[in-house]
């Protein structure tokens, strides 16, 4: 039932777990927080069962479901680290009108929104996790006839500003290099999805008629990762972390990132709005978790990032891509403009693309589907604010000093890391200069590193050294996702471009 991607570096090791997890997900199997008198469905974080029956207030609030995507990296510490770590259990309420009140915890996981939202416009769940495109959907829906079932925003897992994360891939052996040459071809994405609506800006902005110009079809990320393997299709569109954890498998390379488009994008937390008035404490209780895991994880990203490959399957080199220090997300919860920007575009692509049927619908009508009350509560109940917040999460910058040659490191775009196997750390270094000579020493000394990480001059972006493009300039080295931003820079500077098997030469 499951679907093999061998890990890189590790061909013959092959790893099924993703598919078996989405699968699950897919059917509609729960992970359940165990605990309390019932192992399969309950948690009882007071210890103890009560013969006291709880307030009539507070029935609705004893079972709450929580819908994520564990092999969604911007989901994962919102999800699977406050579920595995029981964080949530912890912080439950238990006075008050809570008293007593035998909590069960469900969670379900899931390859993608639109089946959290189904479930939740169905009552069977009260918090979902989601990208932008799914969590505009989830909202308008839950407004939709009687409005019983209305949800609202109240706080993001991870974002970027532009768009990175989201990208299109094709198979590794493909001579496709840009979206152009896709014309006449299959190209597969997860509709509904924050990828979907990348895709459909990315190729309206190529000049492409999706209806004409080639075959649009639905695929989930595990049967899409299938699918290149066999060459069944030109080219997969997908959300994080695939888009870079297709590339580091070894059976697809990136042809385009999301960042080209400039559109931010976000995954975020809604809540059933009847739950949530009924059950404030609980809702700010998952928040409050939320922001604890997000500690977790900036306190120690190798080990919780390790922990994450454990729980989802996603290597966790891969995770630390995106969430860790210089990553290619920032890990912050608020709901500022960038984030309602995000939201607001993501109803105009799909009203623009005839994919919302109530014409009534503006994109400024998500500004009041939006209730911060419960993270800034949260906030406080941790002693800090949402202001701290953001700055934690822009300052979250590889620092300190180049582990070959001890210089500081002052430019976080300029730096390299490397992750030995089988280490626990992550090596800093302050130019990829250093990583690379870094890089000659471990191998003289027989260790292998399991990832080799550069940053984009001009963005910043976290890349693999190994796909990333290179600019030498008198022996100073920059390096950038897109060849085209490499050969402008190469241009302007005097210097020349290079791969990665150049730059080892320089080490």
């Amino acid at each position: 039932m499951g679907f093999y991607f061998p890990r890189l570096g590790q061909s013959n090791k092959l790893i099924g777990r993703i598919g078996l997890i989405a699968m699950a997900g897919l059917m509609g199997t729960s992970l359940v927080a165990c605990g309390g008198k019932d192992k399969k469905t309950a948690s009882d974080p007071s210890g103890s069962a009560s013969s006291s029956a709880p307030s009539e207030d507070a029935s609705m609030c004893a079972k709450i479901h929580i819908g994520t995507q564990d092999q969604v990296i911007n989901t994962a510490v919102g999800g699977a680290v406050v579920r595995e770590l029981k964080i949530f259990e912890d912080n439950l309420p238990k006075d008050g009108k809570y008293k007593d009140l035998d909590y069960t915890v469900e969670w379900s996981s899931y390859t993608s929104g639109p089946p959290i939202t189904n479930k939740m416009m169905a009552g069977q769940i009260q918090i979902g996790l989601m990208g932008d495109f799914p969590a505009v959907i989830n909202l308008i829906k839950g407004r939709e006839g009687s409005g019983d079932t209305k949800t609202v925003y109240i706080g993001t897992l991870a974002y970027s500003p532009n768009g990175a994360g989201n990208a299109v891939v094709v198979p590794i052996e493909s001579k496709v290099t840009n979206l152009s040459e896709l014309k006449g071809g299959t190209v597969s994405v997860p509709f509904g999805s924050a990828a979907h609506g990348m895709v459909l800006k990315a190729l309206k902005d190529e000049g492409f008629d999706t209806e004409k110009d080639l075959t649009l079809i639905s695929q989930a990320p595990e049967v899409g990762g299938s699918s290149l393997q066999k060459n069944q299709i030109d080219a997969h569109a997908d959300f994080v972390p695939f888009g870079e954890l297709f590339p580091y498998r070894g059976f697809a390379k990136k042809i385009f990132d999301g960042a080209q488009t400039g559109v931010p994008t976000l995954h975020g937390i809604t809540v059933r709005e009847d739950f949530a008035k009924s059950c404030p404490e609980v809702v700010t209780a998952f928040m409050q978790s939320v922001l604890e895991a997000n500690k977790k994880f900036t306190d120690s990203p190798e080990a919780i990032s390790a922990q994450i490959e454990e729980w989802s399957g996603i290597d966790k080199e891969v995770v630390y891509m995106f969430l860790g220090p210089s990553g290619l997300q920032y890990l912050s919860p608020e709901i500022e403009e960038v984030q309602l920007q995000a939201l607001e575009n993501s109803i105009a692509t799909l009203m623009s693309l005839g994919k919302i049927e109530n014409k009534e619908v503006k994109p400024s009508d998500v500004r009041g589907w939006i209730d911060n009350s419960y993270l800034e509560k949260a906030a406080t109940n941790l002693n800090t604010s949402i202001p701290d917040q953001i700055t934690k999460g822009k300052e979250y910058l590889i620092t300190g000093k180049d582990a070959l040659d001890g210089s500081d490191i002052t430019n976080p775009k300029n730096s390299g890391q490397i992750w030995i196997e089988g280490e626990d750390k992550v090596q800093n270094y302050s130019s990829p200069v250093t990583m690379v000579k870094a890089l000659k020493k471990f191998k003289s000394e027989g260790k292998e590193p399991s990832a080799l990480f550069v940053h984009d001059m001009n963005k910043g972006w976290k890349l693999f050294a190994g796909t990333a493009y290179f600019v030498d300039n008198k022996g100073e080295i920059t390096a950038f996702l897109l060849k085209s931003d490499a050969d402008a820079y190469a241009k302007e500077s005097g210097g020349k471009v290079i791969d990665f098997e150049a730059l080892q030469v320089m080490g």
